[in-house]
């Protein structure tokens, strides 16, 4: 059924938590197993209330401990939010000027740095070299600024300053050494007392905090049994920290909070970091509007390009969406947010699994509690990404995603322009038909019915609302229909179209 024709919009505490004919619980299994999740916490908000929030899986698969709305997972890239929320309250409190020289507040910056602004370092649009690409950079030990200034203070600046925008974790190391210097306090005592601490979040901190902050108990002490909540309270429902292993099932070490600091060195429960959020959606953190702004809105290169992108925030046309996304090692994070005035949800979801992209899972959960904010098409059949670009520019960045893979470009049907060639109008709508054919004969090879369905395809359309979506065939069901559901071939296919489109759609 087409969610055009699904109703009108859910009435706030229904029971039908469901989209298309899937219950959230059954959307977010299916992604687990398809994606080998081990475990995973979600939380929705339809502001001012956090009405559901559920663990699935193990946060621990060693010890056997559940996921839980208590569980701490890393934040990941929704840390850099924290950071311009912190600068912002500076601002706020008129001690720093998102538009002077950062050389003003951290004088021993290469000098090719000084034109630099705070306000280009939260765009990531200073041109700052990534310190993570450094070959002696090492995220699981303590660092201090000096040393990993070090690392890139020699290195030329990857474009004129504000011209350009390019993910750089030394953006958040310069603008939280100038929060330091500005508040007179460490970054983690400024953020825990304007923010954790400020709105009471008890299931947030820094990697540091996991062992002070909160009490959990070693189970591995007990046979991974749980003894000490029998007899002391505070150990009933206990925030515990997600664990992650690799191939080997060697754990996998958190991340120290200098390594990556303002960047991703938050850990926080699902709840917390949806909390926190409708915090920042109001006038609660940054109070004034022109000010949050900053922190949440598009912006323009000199040129005038349209920049749908802050301070690992990306923004989307379709009813005000956001969202911040990312991974570090072992996990993954995803923090949405619809900010249309009729409704303001958010869904976080957080894991211990490292590349895993929630988008497409995250909007069809914001679809079950509330028709506005669905696709308007059948996600169950498709893959549907919303693009940041307009489709001429996403069909652009999407040939050169193709070019960059050498994977060739067999076809490209303009169906907007054949329609105006047949004196009828029609919104933008295009498809680039791709493929390799040495894959593509081995899945005929086994069954040559299967040559209907190749090579593959990607469709590129702005509709009525002027939102450019990326589509493709979910190649799992594709697969099932012709007895290929246990060939490897398939789900690396699919990961393929799901980075095509990803590339093509996202800024960051």
């Amino acid at each position: 059924m087409n969610t055009r024709e699904h109703s009108a919009m859910k009435m706030r505490g229904s029971a039908d938590t469901s989209y298309l004919g899937r219950t959230i619980d059954q959307m977010i299994w299916e992604f687990m197993e398809e994606q080998q999740i081990p475990g995973l916490t979600l939380a929705i908000v339809q502001a001012p209330y956090i009405p559901r929030v559920a663990g699935y899986g193990l946060s621990d698969t060693r010890q056997r401990r559940l996921s839980s709305p208590n569980t701490l997972w890393p934040a990941g890239p929704i840390s850099q939010a924290f950071a311009a929320v912190a600068a912002m309250q500076l601002v706020e409190d008129g001690q720093l000027d998102l538009d002077a020289p950062v050389v003003k507040y951290v004088p021993e910056l290469p000098e090719a740095w000084h034109p630099v602004t705070a306000r280009q370092l939260m765009r990531h649009a200073a041109g700052l070299p990534d310190y993570r690409d450094a070959g002696d950079y090492n995220p699981f030990r303590k660092w201090n600024f000096e040393e990993l200034l070090s690392l890139v203070k020699d290195r030329r600046l990857s474009f004129e300053p504000g011209t350009q925008v390019r993910l750089s974790a030394s953006n958040f190391l310069v603008l939280t050494e100038i929060i330091e210097r500005v508040s007179a306090m460490s970054y983690h005592d400024f953020v825990m007392l304007r923010q954790i601490d400020y709105l009471g979040l008890g299931h947030t901190g820094f990697s540091e905090d996991l062992d002070t902050r909160f009490r959990h108990e070693d189970i591995s002490l007990t046979d991974n049994v749980h003894q000490i909540f029998k007899g002391d309270r505070l150990y009933i429902n206990p925030a515990e920290p997600a664990a992650a292993y690799d191939e080997d099932g060697n754990n996998i070490e958190r991340i120290d909070s200098s390594a990556l600091r303002g960047f991703s060195d938050i850990w926080a429960s699902a709840q917390d970091i949806s909390f926190w959020d409708i915090g920042l959606a109001g006038s609660v953190l940054i109070h004034e509007p022109e000010n949050r702004a900053v922190v949440y809105a598009p912006w323009q290169l000199p040129d005038g390009t349209e920049m749908p992108a802050v301070a690992g925030w990306q923004f989307y046309k379709h009813r005000g969406l956001m969202d911040i996304k990312g991974s570090v090692p072992g996990y993954s994070s995803f923090l949405s947010r619809f900010t249309h005035p009729e409704e303001l949800v958010c869904v976080t979801l957080l894991a211990n699994k490292e590349n895993v992209d929630f988008t497409n899972l995250g909007r069809r959960i914001a679809g079950a509690f509330g028709d506005l904010l669905s696709t308007c098409y059948d996600d169950n059949r498709l893959f549907l990404l919303e693009s940041q670009f307009p489709a001429a520019d996403t069909i652009a960045r999407l040939e050169e995603a193709l070019r960059e893979r050498e994977i060739p470009l067999f076809a490209k049907f303009d169906h907007a322009r054949n329609a105006e060639e047949a004196g009828l109008h029609l919104r933008p709508t295009t498809v680039l038909v791709f493929g390799s054919p040495k894959v593509g004969t081995g899945l005929m090879q086994i069954d040559q019915s299967i040559s209907i369905e190749l090579p593959l395809r990607i469709s590129v359309w702005e509709d009525e609302n002027g939102c450019t979506w990326l589509a493709f065939l979910r190649l799992r069901q594709m697969a099932g229909q012709y007895g290929l559901e246990n060939n490897p071939v398939m789900p690396k296919m699919e990961a393929l179209m799901e980075g095509l489109v990803r590339q093509a759609g996202n800024v960051y």
